[in-house]
């Protein structure tokens, strides 16, 4: 059963194209493509004008269509042409539209019958054909004339199969009835792209030419050399008809009294002629679309879906309606604390897994970045001694004490605590920072209000700032407040006593006092500290050159395999005496960096000094960091004499050398009191006075003071990009609705009809025979001609189609088979 009709599929294509049209590109419905294939002279531009009902391509003998015609059919009211080629121009006459496509030809290929794959695009517009994409491709040829190359049928052939090897494309594989069907190098080439045949019509013409006596009856009946989908047979209009201007109307119907009269074909002759043909190749259109249906309605669905809360909101918006302003600038604001406090707080509803919120950054900077800091202003071993030798030194003055001055103790301690103020000030800008960003992260959603936006950031940065202001007072008085008093009483702090029997206890290892000053128990020795890949950047070339490797910190080693599967182990450096600093960027590289190196000055790798060491990203290489702190690696400290008083000395004197033991003991328990407590007390401080400020302020006070700024019809003016989205949004919503509407007419007003079953056609030989050597660059040899069938298939046959109608009775030709081809990409 066939189509209903073209009257009743043109105008629902063309109401859902229409309906599309507005929907956008990713909502297009991609129609087949209809390619024409045959040889020189076999009446493949007839065909095309027979679909168009009009004279426009042109005629004459030899190869007349020498680069591809792109011709896409549109339905329209009116009647006219269009080339890309000449933008804005209407051509209403079709034999203008004739010699254009002359004249365009000519101007890329000359007047010798040169050939060019550049194509040539027309458009059609008419309220009597289908929106179909018809291809006219240059005919098949093998001896070069005039200007054509040497592999001209090379050249050809790729050029075909640039349309053809498209699964859209239907292909009519014309072969006129005076020549052998069992050669049709248009068969040929469509067997290569369609071996099961499902996408090939064969179309045979010039039917009315044959001798008299012969017909092409067993070949239309698909008895001989069948088709899976089978032949049409056509007649156009000879040469003689189109210089006598014989019009197309007349021209079917003389081809429809051919084959109604025709004793051969008369019995067939509604399976006939151009009208079926068209009648077919809109139903091969209709099974496509319907095919496409349930994909393409699921698609159109989820696309309605995702429009419809937004579609609702559009359409309850009123621009000029002040009561709905302030409902939408109240609806605003609450949106925007609530995406805020989630941002902050973290959210389970949403949540993103590619970037870090606001509120993970800032977790991150409370627990690594901000303790990270507080490692970099601690002085080394030596430097430290030294400074209580001195101190010690100059309390005495000319006398020589006999106790350990606690002045001296206040002083260092008074010293380092002033030393904090930096590290938390800057802790204060790094939350600040991430505030800002999270608020702009926010307010990006307001960008339909141009103005409201604009307040908005003023208002809520203008707070950020001043309570990044009074945070900074408070935590500059928490460490006045530090400063004002020593608590040696304190419950953790060692005292006078315990820190001289410490002192006495020999060759104490310099990193657990420094661990001691974070206040950090000391890690067992199986626990794992971090894992990830790092790569080793100042390996030679001859090790290799930079590697990637799977790096395991504990606390007492760092260990490198060659994978993470952890099987291959490559090396385990000992974490002793090791320290780490970075390496500076350079301007060819921007590479995050960071060298491990021994204090003593022994390999740490081989017979590398240091090894360098390459992070991903800034964020991983301030995470290593913080681990290897955690590990009791520090990182690398210039000990210089801020008084230029040269190198700490040798203690000669014991009774110094155990008074600055012993201060050095009281120090460094009396800061790790400290630093507990200025880890503890800074987040908590920042919370309070910022984070919970800020918050409060944008869900209780920014509206009101919006409202102050007395310019609350201006706030709520669209900006001219968002009017335009909101017209956009609405007429995708409805052209969606629309074109889902006309999907349901369009399954119950047509139907389809069954792929026909599959036939042997191994008759149809390999198209492309093996290419000659090349004799020069850019240049093929002449194209040997394709095989013909062995002369035991037809011993008396002249290469006509009359021959093979006379043996019909005989057994098709058996054609060794060989491997197809390869398909050329698509350019």
């Amino acid at each position: 059963m066939g189509n209903r009709g073209m009257e009743d599929l043109i105008p629902l294509v063309n109401r859902l194209q229409h309906a599309l049209g507005s929907a956008g590109q990713s909502c297009s419905l991609h129609l087949p493509q209809i390619a024409v294939v045959g040889g020189q002279s076999a009446g493949k531009s007839s065909v095309l004008e027979n679909f168009v009902g009009r004279d426009f391509l042109p005629r004459g003998s030899g190869m007349v269509t020498r680069r591809p015609l792109i011709l896409q059919l549109l339905t329209a009211d009116t009647e006219h042409g269009e080339f890309l080629h000449c933008k804005g121009k209407k051509f209403t006459d079709f034999e203008e539209i004739c010699r254009e496509i002359e004249a365009e030809t000519q101007r890329i290929t000359g007047s010798n019958k040169g050939i060019s794959p550049v194509p040539i695009n027309l458009r059609i517009y008419s309220p009597n054909v289908l929106n179909l994409t018809l291809v006219d491709l240059p005919g098949i040829t093998k001896v070069p004339v005039g200007d054509q190359p040497a592999d001209i049928e090379y050249q050809i052939r790729d050029m075909i199969m640039q349309y053809i090897c498209k699964d859209n494309c239907l292909i009519l594989a014309v072969t006129p009835a005076n020549t052998d069907l069992a050669n049709s190098d248009a068969l040929k080439l469509a067997k290569d792209v369609d071996p099961q045949g499902q996408r090939t019509i064969g179309v045979i013409t010039k039917l009315d030419l044959m001798d008299k006596g012969t017909d092409a009856r067993n070949i239309l009946e698909n008895r001989l050399l069948p088709l899976r989908r089978g032949y049409i047979g056509v007649v156009n209009r000879s040469q003689k008809d189109v210089v006598g201007k014989k019009d197309i109307k007349a021209a079917l119907l003389a081809e429809k009294d051919f084959f109604l009269s025709h004793p051969s074909y008369k019995h067939m002759a509604e399976s006939m002629g151009t009208p079926y043909l068209q009648k077919t190749l809109n139903q091969q259109l209709t099974n496509h679309i319907r095919e496409s249906l349930p994909a393409f309605r699921s698609h159109l669905q989820s696309q309605l879906l995702s429009l419809n809360k937004e579609a609702e909101e559009f359409k309850q918006f009123s621009p000029d309606d002040p009561a709905r302003r302030t409902k939408t600038l109240l609806q605003l604001a609450q949106r925007l604390a609530g995406d805020f406090e989630k941002l902050i707080e973290g959210s389970g509803d949403t949540v993103d897994t590619v970037n870090l919120s606001g509120g993970a950054k800032i977790n991150r900077i409370f627990h690594v970045r901000f303790p990270y800091e507080l490692v970099q202003i601690e002085s080394d071993e030596k430097k430290l001694r030294q400074e209580i030798n001195y101190a010690i030194r100059n309390i005495h003055g000319v006398r020589t004490g006999l106790f350990t001055p606690d002045m001296a103790f206040e002083a260092i301690v008074k010293k380092q605590l002033s030393c904090l103020k930096r590290p938390c000030i800057k802790f204060v800008d790094m939350v600040s920072q991430e505030l800002i960003s999270t608020l702009y992260q926010c307010i990006n959603k307001l960008s339909s209000f141009p103005k409201l936006q604009e307040e908005t950031e003023r208002l809520v940065t203008t707070e950020i700032r001043e309570q990044e202001s009074k945070c900074k007072e408070q935590v500059l008085m928490l460490i006045e407040i530090q400063l004002a008093y020593i608590n040696t009483k304190h419950e953790d702090f060692i005292g006078f006593t315990t820190a001289q029997q410490t002192s006495n206890q020999a060759n104490k290892k310099t990193h657990a006092g420094m661990a001691a000053n974070h206040g950090v128990a000391a890690p067992s020795r199986l626990i794992v500290i971090r894992k990830g890949w790092l790569t080793i950047s100042n390996l030679g070339i001859m090790r290799g050159g930079a590697r990637k490797y799977w790096f395991i910190l504990s606390a007492e080693s760092l260990s490198w395999f060659r994978d993470d599967e952890e099987k291959e182990k490559k090396y385990m450096l000992p974490l002793d005496n090791l320290r780490f600093r970075d390496v500076e960027k350079t301007f060819m590289s921007s590479k995050c960096v960071f060298a491990l190196f021994n204090t003593e000055l022994r390999n740490v790798y081989k017979d590398y000094k240091s090894l360098e060491l390459v992070c991903g990203s800034q964020e991983a290489l301030d995470s290593w960091k913080a681990s290897l702190l955690q590990a009791g690696v520090y990182p690398e400290k210039v000990a210089v004499d801020e008084q230029g008083n040269g190198a700490p000395e040798n203690f000669i004197d014991p009774q110094l050398e155990r008074q600055v033991e012993t201060i050095r003991n009281l120090v460094e328990s009396y800061m790790s009191i400290i630093y507990k407590t200025i880890k503890d007390l800074m987040p908590k401080t920042i919370m309070h006075l910022m984070i919970n400020s800020v918050k409060e302020f944008i869900s209780s006070e920014l509206l009101a003071q919006l409202y102050a700024l007395g310019e609350c019809s201006a706030l709520m003016d669209e900006s001219t990009e968002q009017q335009k989205y909101r017209e956009e949004v609405l007429r995708k919503h409805a052209a969606l609705k629309e074109a889902l509407a006309v999907i349901g007419k369009f399954s119950t007003s047509t139907c389809t009809t069954p792929l026909p079953p599959p036939v042997d056609s191994s008759w149809i030989r390999p198209s492309s025979p093996t290419l000659p050597k090349k004799t020069s660059v850019g240049v093929r040899g002449h194209a040997p001609s394709v095989p013909r069938v062995p002369s035991n298939a037809s011993s008396k046959s002249t290469g006509s189609l009359q021959q093979i109608a006379r043996q019909h009775h005989r057994a098709p030709p058996s054609v060794p088979r060989r491997h197809l081809p390869a398909i050329p990409n698509v350019k």
